[in-house]
């Protein structure tokens, strides 16, 4: 079995890339790449795995059917991580996270998944323009080679 620290691990060994895959309404399989980390859930505080997405389709699959598999590699070693998600952005309320805690929870999620930044200012900016979201995936399995 393979716990969080590992799979931190691996995805800082390859700059926290991942395949998230979620679920169409027809049951089949949508994947895409992204930057994910290892985060304290903002209200509870237990350790999840998080990214920032915009993309349309993604938050509508996990909006309907909340659960998520999170893949990391590094060369040919891997970890997976499968649980419910949750969304937290400015079409997604979330309990006890307002616009300021979405920004600075956003910035969490970008250094946790390796992300630095010369100007939070514009990087603010942009994550309001585009409507970024955050999303948490609470580890239900973990898994890996």
């Amino acid at each position: 079995m393979t716990d969080l620290q590992e799979v931190d691990r691996i995805a800082a060994a390859d700059h926290h890339l991942a395949v998230v895959s979620t679920t169409r309404a027809d049951s089949s399989v949508q994947a895409s790449v992204v930057n994910a980390g290892i985060v304290g859930h903002p209200v509870s505080g237990e350790p999840v795995v998080a990214f920032v997405t915009y993309g349309r389709a993604k938050l509508a699959h996990l909006r309907a059917r909340p659960r998520a598999t999170v893949v990391f590699r590094a060369g040919w070693n891997w970890a997976a991580v499968e649980g419910r998600t949750e969304i937290a952005g400015p079409d997604d309320p979330f309990p006890g996270v307002d616009q300021e805690r979405l920004r600075l929870l956003l910035r969490e999620i970008f250094t946790a998944a390796g992300g630095t930044h010369d100007d939070w200012a514009a990087y603010d900016r942009v994550m309001v323009e585009q409507g970024r979201a955050a999303v948490f995936v609470h580890p239900e399995r973990v898994y890996s080679n």
